[in-house]
């Protein structure tokens, strides 16, 4: 499976995610359509969802609902695609949301491997696969980005490192939806610094290729750890997401 492979596969589920087609991302002018979650969306995303804007680094596609699609359009035509993430262009967005109730709300950046391929990065210590039934004792704060306790059932598969019999990396990922598997990863404060992460996120995202899924990774702007994890890992920026969510949502993941 090459890159081009991967992306279009990436592009599909994107697609799938907000209600479009996936050569809208692939168009040099920004697209505007009804947001609809289709039912192989990711399952992570959780409705209700006022709008979400994604680019591939070609435009933006906008899903949106009724009562916001006239503001996100002047708000895509006011500016261009790659400012639209942003401030101060999203505080003029967000001062026309908030009198119809709605904020802005999650905004992250998406990995996928890179062209050149996975690089094989050596690693200090033990490592093993782990499957669904390893990480029942695991959910813990110490693995809260490789695992999710929320959401169990997805935890798929891993790579842990041990240092003698005490697990001091992991890397794990869930099935976010039929082909494409998202990694998360942890290392234990005293073994950080050592190449731990990208060692163990590098095999991961073998092991899921081989599996026939598309690795992915994704972290915050600010993380700039992270991000610098997935680029030691053998991946890179592929698209980055914008979501606008009702104020009360918003407020209560403030509390």
């Amino acid at each position: 499976m090459t890159y081009n492979d991967m992306l279009r596969i990436a592009m599909e589920q994107s697609a799938e995610d907000l209600g479009c087609k996936a050569d809208d991302f692939t168009k040099t002018s920004n697209v505007i359509v009804p947001y609809n979650l289709g039912k192989n969306a990711r399952k992570y995303l959780k409705l209700p969802i006022t709008a979400n804007l994604v680019s591939y680094g070609n435009n933006v596609v906008a899903g949106v609902t009724d009562d916001v699609k006239d503001i996100v359009k002047e708000y895509t035509d006011k500016f261009e695609y790659y400012h639209l993430f942003e401030t101060p262009n999203m505080n003029w967005v967000s001062e026309k949301l908030l009198p119809l109730g709605y904020k802005c709300c999650f905004m992250a950046e998406y990995f996928l491997p890179s062209p050149e391929g996975i690089p094989d990065i050596p690693c200090k210590y033990e490592t093993s696969i782990m499957t669904q039934e390893d990480f029942a004792n695991l959910y813990l704060p110490s693995w809260s980005n490789a695992l999710c306790e929320k959401r169990k059932e997805l935890d798929v598969l891993g790579v842990g490192a041990y240092d003698g019999a005490k697990l001091v990396g992991l890397a794990a990922c869930s099935a976010d939806c039929d082909t494409m598997w998202q990694i998360g990863v942890d290392v234990l404060p005293e073994y950080r610094k050592r190449g731990l992460a990208s060692s163990l996120t590098s095999v991961l995202a073998k092991e899921i290729i081989k599996r026939g899924k598309v690795p992915f990774y994704c972290c915050a702007w600010s993380n700039i750890r992270s991000a610098r994890n997935a680029i030691r890992s053998g991946f890179v920026p592929s698209w980055a997401e914008f979501t606008i969510k009702p104020s009360d949502i918003v407020d209560g993941m403030n509390r």
